[in-house]
């Protein structure tokens, strides 16, 4: 139902929005519990489970009795549920979602009967078509052929009626679980000097990257977690600019923050964990004396990145754009790859770009002498007009002057410099008071 609808209808209907990561992480989490009841749990859809209790029911004294146990537990802590048990998934899928139930075996038609022909887990196309031919419960469907059903509503609906009926096989293939990326230690003495701490986490991380590299994935972030003997708890986390699973390099990087940390009386535990992993290929590491630019790059970067913030290490992109101030992107170096630049043809553009500032010029277009920065400058060459047109699809303060000509001014005192003035002022130019920018400086 549309929101608008549903407030027409209830004024004091209380919304929010939803949370569609916080929800799939509950239900993964339903679904390691629930394991209690079966070995095989599968998610069945975004808002259920569904559960292949075969030879499970007579350990709780029977499906009625595993049933309420589970209800209970689900009541106790907080959570609305509705279940069902029947022979087929689709059939326990069905009943599920109209009330709930059990349905005993050999007894699926009638079980299911009573349900509308959406409990099937067609699309609403279909379930209107069947709805206009007066096909709307399942009983309706049963005892059908199932050739002319096909040709005229899918091959989809018989499927699924099939499933429902025990007549086509759907089994409950469970996720495998996500891996576990942590390793732990437990010291049988204290410990407390950097050195020793340095060596039980060379020795956690020589396991950590083992796994990673098992699973072809390589930490974003690590974490190492100390536990001292007053049961205190320390811990150290570094980013890492790119995916990784070098154990030598990413020492290195917790040796800052292991130096800072206060042992106390001791240490006798230390876990290591990787809470955030990317896809990673196999590939050659620690082999030789040479490190390859990009390692190099990425180190630079996750040593940065540790002691001011990740966010704050920027790098430019190019971008298509005349503007000159729109010509570039600043981007968070970690999270983007570095782009070529693209060839432009045209006029050269400057090495350094800041924002305009006056120009005192005397006269002439281009000046033959100007003011910058409480300086004199004397043009000795100068190459020019380029003009650059404001972009009409973004209402940009500095532009609404409208053009700008630019010219390349090189200097008898040596800058080369990126001036412009707009073709309005160059109309009141005689009167000594056209409006002159310097916005860039060249090599």
């Amino acid at each position: 139902m549309a929101l608008a609808d549903a407030r027409a209808i209830c004024p004091d209907l209380a919304t929010r929005p939803a949370d569609l990561a916080t929800d799939a992480a509950a239900l993964a989490s339903l679904r390691r519990w629930a394991s209690r009841y079966a070995p095989m749990v599968a998610s069945d859809g975004s808002d259920g489970l569904m559960a292949d209790i075969s030879g499970v029911p007579h350990l709780f004294g029977g499906e009625a009795d595993l049933r309420e146990d589970l209800q209970a537990r689900l009541e106790r802590a907080g959570l609305a549920a509705i279940s069902a048990i029947a022979g087929t998934r689709g059939a326990a899928h069905a009943l599920a979602r109209h009330g709930g139930g059990i349905v005993a075996d050999g007894r699926l038609a009638e079980g299911i009967g009573r349900l509308p022909v959406t409990a099937l887990r067609v699309d609403h196309d279909t379930a209107e078509a069947l709805a206009r031919v007066g096909l709307s419960r399942i009983s309706d469907l049963i005892n059908l052929p199932r050739a002319p059903l096909a040709r005229r509503f899918g091959q989809g609906l018989v499927m699924r009626l099939d499933q429902a009926l025990g007549q086509y096989a759907e089994p409950v293939a469970a996720e495998p679980e996500a891996p576990h990326f942590g390793v732990r230690m437990t010291l049988p003495e204290p410990i407390g000097l950097q050195a020793d701490v340095m060596v039980g986490l060379e020795r956690l991380l020589d396991r950590l990257c083992a796994k990673l590299a098992q699973h072809r994935m390589g930490a974003r972030r690590v974490r190492l977690e100390l536990r001292r003997v007053d049961h205190g708890a320390m811990q150290v986390e570094i980013g890492l600019a790119r995916p990784m699973r070098d154990p030598v390099r990413i020492a290195a990087l917790f040796a800052k923050g292991v130096d800072e940390i206060d042992s106390g009386f001791g240490i006798d535990a230390m876990r290591l964990s990787v809470p955030v992993v990317e896809a990673l290929a196999p590939e050659q590491i620690g082999g030789g004396p040479t490190i390859r630019h990009e390692d190099a790059l990425a180190d630079l970067l996750s040593s940065i990145g540790n002691r001011i913030g990740f966010d704050r290490v920027l790098r430019l992109l190019p971008a298509d754009s005349r503007i000159p101030e729109r010509s570039f992107l600043l981007a968070p170096a970690v999270y983007t790859a570095p782009e070529a630049l693209r060839h432009q043809a045209g006029p050269q553009r400057p090495i350094t770009l800041f924002p305009p500032e006056p120009v005192m010029a005397v006269s002439g277009s281009p000046p033959a002498s100007f003011r910058w920065r409480r300086m004199r400058f004397t043009t000795l060459r100068a190459m020019g007009p380029e003009r650059i047109t404001p972009e009409w699809w973004f209402d940009d303060p500095a532009w609404r002057s409208g053009l700008r000509d630019y010219w390349r001014i090189e200097t008898q005192q040596g800058p080369r410099l990126w001036l412009f003035t707009t073709p309005q002022a160059q109309a009141w130019q005689a009167s000594g008071g056209a409006d002159w920018y310097a916005q860039g400086e060249f090599a």
